[in-house]
This record gives C-alpha cells, sequence and structure tokens, in this order.
C-alpha cells in the first residue's frame, strides 16, 4: 500500500529500495505504456471545479490517491477511422510529439477513459453537437463493453454514428513515471469543459469516491495531508488556480510546454536525491539505507 510523505504525496515504500537498485544498475527500467488522463471543469461560483476519483486501497498502483479519470491507450484505436472534429491530427501529432497513428490513439484515449470512469463523452452526432444525457441503458451497456474491451472506441464511435470532438480537448502536460516504477506510464494530461445537458457519476470500479472540487480547495486538502495524491495531480491542480473559469484553462492550454516531466535519482554525498526537474516540492532524499526526508 502506498504511504504518505509532506503532504499528502503518494510515495510507495518500496521506491527507496528500487532506487538503489536502479542506481547500482540491478534494475533494468520498464517501458512505459502511453496512457491519457483528463482534468474535466465546471464553472462554480468559486471558479471552476474538478473531478477527481479516489482509488480504491486494493488497487496496485497508487491505491487510495486521488487522481482524474484516464487509463491506457487502446492500440485498436490507434489506425481505425474515426470520424474527427476540431484540430486535424497532422496538428495532434505535432502537439503531442507522436506520429498520426499515436495521437489518435491518445485522444481517443482520453476521451475513452472520460466516459468509462466519469460517464461524460466528448462527442456529438455533428461536429458542432455533443450528446446529451448518456445514463440510459443502452448506453450503459456500451460503456460496459468498452470497459471489458470488447468494443474499442473506434467501433463504439462508428455504430453510434458520432463524431469525436477533439476541439473539446486542451494538450496541458506530459508526466512519465520514473524509471523505478514497476508500472510505468508515459501520461498526456488534458483539460475539458463539462458538456451542457452531461453528469458525472462514478462509473469507474477502480474508484470508491468521486468529487467536484476547486483546484485551490483540493491543493489545501493535499497540504494538509488530508488528500493523497500523485506529484502529476498535485502539480496540475496548483497549475488550474490561476483560471477563474473553465474556458480561461482551456485557452491557456495552446501555449502550455508538453516537454515530458520525468523524476531522476542521483546519489550525492552518500544518499539519494530524488526530484522531479520544474517540480522542487517534490525532492526527496533517501539515505542509501534509510526512508526518505
Amino acid at each position: 500500500m502506498a504511504n504518505a510523505q509532506a503532504g499528502g504525496q503518494w510515495y510507495p515504500p518500496e521506491w527507496p529500495g528500487r532506487i538503489r537498485a536502479l542506481a547500482s544498475g540491478e534494475l533494468t527500467p520498464v517501458t512505459p505504456k502511453r496512457a491519457a488522463t483528463v482534468m474535466l471543469l465546471k464553472d462554480t461560483g468559486a471558479g471552476p471545479a474538478v473531478h477527481m476519483l479516489r482509488r480504491r486501497t486494493s488497487m496496485a498502483f497508487a491505491g487510495g490517491a486521488y487522481a482524474y479519470p484516464g487509463g491506457g491507450v487502446d492500440p485498436r484505436d490507434d489506425d481505425r477511422h474515426v470520424r474527427w472534429a476540431g484540430p486535424s491530427l497532422d496538428w495532434w501529432a505535432g502537439r503531442l510529439g507522436v506520429d498520426r497513428a499515436g495521437a489518435q490513439a491518445i485522444v481517443c484515449a482520453a476521451v475513452r477513459e472520460t466516459y468509462e470512469e466519469a460517464g461524460v463523452l466528448l462527442a456529438g452526432p455533428a461536429p458542432d453537437a455533443v450528446v446529451g444525457d448518456t445514463t440510459g441503458a443502452d448506453w450503459e451497456a456500451d460503456r460496459a463493453a468498452l470497459v471489458a474491451r470488447e468494443l474499442s472506441f473506434a467501433e463504439f464511435l462508428d455504430r453510434r454514428g458520432l463524431v469525436m470532438r477533439s476541439d473539446l480537448l486542451g494538450a496541458w502536460t506530459r508526466w512519465i513515471t520514473p524509471e523505478f516504477e514497476q508500472r510505468r506510464y508515459d501520461t498526456w494530461f488534458f483539460v475539458a469543459a463539462l458538456p451542457e445537458g452531461q453528469r458525472t457519476r462514478n462509473a469507474s470500479t477502480e474508484a470508491d469516491r468521486t468529487v467536484w472540487i476547486t483546484p485551490r480547495e483540493a491543493a489545501g486538502g493535499y497540504d494538509r495531508g488530508e488528500l493523497l495524491m500523485m506529484p502529476p495531480t498535485i502539480a496540475t491542480l496548483r497549475q488550474l488556480t490561476a483560471y477563474g473559469t473553465a474556458a480561461e484553462a482551456l485557452g491557456a492550454a495552446p501555449a502550455r510546454d508538453l516537454t515530458p516531466v520525468l523524476a531522476s535519482a542521483r546519489l550525492v554525498d552518500g544518499e539519494i536525491v530524488l526530484s522531479w526537474p520544474g517540480h522542487d516540492e517534490f525532492t526527496k532524499h533517501i539515505p542509501t539505507g534509510g526512508a526518505p526526508a
């Protein structure tokens, strides 16, 4: 199970040993899997709120931590024709730093995971439309088939005659799980606004709680040690506090730097220093035989 160090930072107890093994050459990093996650926003009287879910404590990865809807890329979505609205695949490929097929799969993953885990679908019957209520039995059957991977997202869109609204997404940041982790992900974070007429629900079997919370409130809970989060989650929450509306955050997305954030571990004066470039608050000093400080 994960434990927390400073504030509510998620910090697995096995990390020090794995970091030492990596530093000594005894550990070979696994290749990270591509993933996408979405910071779904809606405006409130106190500013934009973000939809977060709490991962079940039984989960092998980040159990008990608050996160956004998200998950791995489905390779079946990389080359099948998808009705597409918004910036072209070439534009998205350049923005995300991948090829066209990879861009389609990543954007599909962002939209699919938001639907799977929050019941919100960024797609519509036309390039300028979005579906309304998606809580009916037929929608739920399709959502369950997507979760079970019995149905690819491209197939789902095609069967329902839906256009994927890539224009409703803004690429925000990119984080890669540290090399010493057993489960590694190369994750693109997106922002999106909750479409009118839709509502979120806890549709994920991986979460035991969902909440709409302002980034400032969530960051405060983290700082008090009340909300457990991984570094990219609290880092993005702090970034979102600068915006007064969901539209402002979406408008800021195109100018955001998508250079991947990857933690580094180095040996300094007999201790391991774990750091995330550009995010000094997460720096940890790990004695060669002890826990992080």
